[in-house]
């Protein structure tokens, strides 16, 4: 299955990545998210996002190994490196 452009792993950020909010903290998110960062890991591939300040999404990049790059008044943004151990 090729992966939408907003989300290949030689682009510099994953962009608009929303869940209905019946859908939210089931664990579709992390799913999601993990296969993504599996095959950047696979790559070599920095993976970089930026979410809304306050939002409760900040926890889950985190959980996934994101850290702050920088912030301002509206936006986190957030990088994660590969994991050297996936390649």
């Amino acid at each position: 299955m090729p992966w939408p452009a907003a989300w290949r792993c030689d682009r510099p950020r994953a962009e608009h990545f929303y869940l209905a909010p019946e859908l939210q903290g089931r664990g579709v998110g992390s799913a999601v998210l993990g296969r993504l960062l599996e095959r950047c890991d696979r790559e070599g591939a920095l993976i970089r996002l930026n979410v809304l300040q306050g939002s409760p999404a900040r926890r889950l990049y985190e959980r996934h190994g994101f850290t702050v790059e920088t912030e301002d008044e509206v936006d986190v943004f957030m990088v994660r490196d590969p994991d050297p151990a996936c390649r």
